[in-house]
């Protein structure tokens, strides 16, 4: 049997129709679409010679044991955001899958081998991202997640406890990190440089930095026909400077910055804004540019807030350093990408991954990208080709092999 790179897109459409609506994926993490996916998964494991486990971080991990317990992880994501793509996240875990059917066909193999499906990579619901990985690199802080909560005010610690899981018990799933050697994702690019290039796939080198913040502007909640322009302390008026403030700040060091969401109260037509909400998200590859562009994006935000009579507060969502990935596991990633498609590319992730909490930890890490037909993901027209899709997996399927050579070394 061997590879066989059709059986993952078969697969991906089979998920798609299963998970998906005309609007596109809906497997948000912590939801009944997304336990149906992971259950629709675990039906996948039938016949493997494999165990099968969730932990205490809510990630599930397929394990087929070796002759040694140093182990070789592969790693995705089945959660998607609300309407997303058929390709986000899920392509990492079937293209997974099926290089553990290939080397579980080819009997024990030297190194333990492991399939991990992360949980709640997106932050979709709750606006914390990387949730199930940096549980287990131990870096998540259950303090700073106790008031998230989603738009229907639901707390993300009831929403864990639904699946048997708690905030205080969540790093526990560090034990499962205790014999990794390396760590490899593929993943689509989620933007337009391998297209660009006319490349199927390409190499990551590693993943932005990330600072990522709300912002609360204060005015007076007025009437809008009564109150006169320069009597206004209006709080939207403060945080939509430093949304166009933001884009140049941006520019300035090469990083890139969003307000991806905007809430207002009273939120009515025929009153003064007197509440305002903001989020923000910055990110960029050099750690000292990052720490600047937060600076600056802050000195900005009370800037405004002098200018329109209003005070603003911050407070912290996530943050995570730049991560470099592995010099070793670049270069055979650059070698399996060339032997399967004749070209490579090297290129950072603007977008974050699991990886990043794998690699922060020192365990050897690498990502290959697919390419995204005009660059767009999160969105449900993300698509790949499907002999790129193939390509991927072949190549995944290589670096897996020479990653065990050198784990052997």
């Amino acid at each position: 049997m061997s590879l066989q790179p059709q059986r993952t897109i078969d697969e991906l459409k089979e998920l798609r129709a299963l998970t998906g609506d005309e609007n596109g994926a809906q497997r948000v993490a912590w939801t009944e679409t997304w336990d149906k996916a992971r259950a629709w998964f675990k039906d996948k494991l039938n016949g493997l010679p494999v165990e099968y486990e969730m932990d205490e971080g809510g990630n599930v991990w397929v394990t087929l044991r070796g002759a040694s317990d140093k182990a070789l992880l592969i790693g995705g994501h089945l959660d998607s955001v609300p309407n997303g793509g058929w390709l986000d996240g899920c392509l990492n875990v079937l293209a997974g899958l099926e290089v553990l059917r290939r080397i579980a066909e080819e009997g024990t193999p030297p190194v333990t081998v492991r399939l991990v499906d992360w949980a709640d990579e997106e932050g979709a619901r709750f606006g914390r991202s990387l949730i199930g990985s940096s549980a287990a690199s131990g870096t998540f802080n259950p303090d700073e997640a106790r008031q998230l909560k989603d738009k229907q005010g639901i707390s993300l610690a009831d929403a864990l406890a639904r699946y048997g899981l708690s905030l205080d018990t969540m790093t526990q799933a560090h034990r499962q990190m205790a014999n990794a050697a390396a760590y490899l994702e593929l993943h689509i690019e989620q933007g337009p440089v391998l297209e660009s290039m006319g490349l199927p796939v390409g190499v990551v080198i590693g993943t932005f930095g990330v600072e990522r913040h709300m912002i609360r502007f204060t005015g007076q909640a007025a009437h809008s026909g009564s109150t006169p322009m320069d009597k206004r302390r209006d709080a939207f008026a403060a945080a939509a400077k430093l949304g166009l403030e933001i884009r140049d700040i941006a520019r300035r060091h090469g990083g890139v910055c969003t307000m991806g969401s905007v809430v207002t109260r009273p939120g009515i037509v025929t009153a003064v804004v007197g509440e305002c909400d903001a989020s923000l998200d910055q990110r960029n590859m050099d750690a000292d540019a990052l720490a600047a562009m937060y600076r600056e994006a802050r000195e900005a935000s009370e800037r405004f807030a002098q200018e329109e009579k209003v005070t603003v507060e911050w407070s912290k969502l996530w943050s995570i350093h730049p991560i470099l990935f592995h010099p070793d596991l670049i270069e055979l990633a650059d070698e399996a990408v060339r032997e399967v498609c004749g070209a490579s590319h090297r290129l950072p992730s603007g977008p974050l991954h699991d990886s990043a909490e794998v690699a922060r930890i020192g365990i050897p890490t690498v990502m290959l990208f697919a390419q995204s037909l005009h660059g767009i993901s999160h969105n449900k027209i993300e698509d790949t080709k499907e002999e790129d899709i193939a390509m991927s997996v072949q190549a995944l399927d290589r670096l897996a092999t020479k990653t065990i050579a050198w784990m052997l070394k």
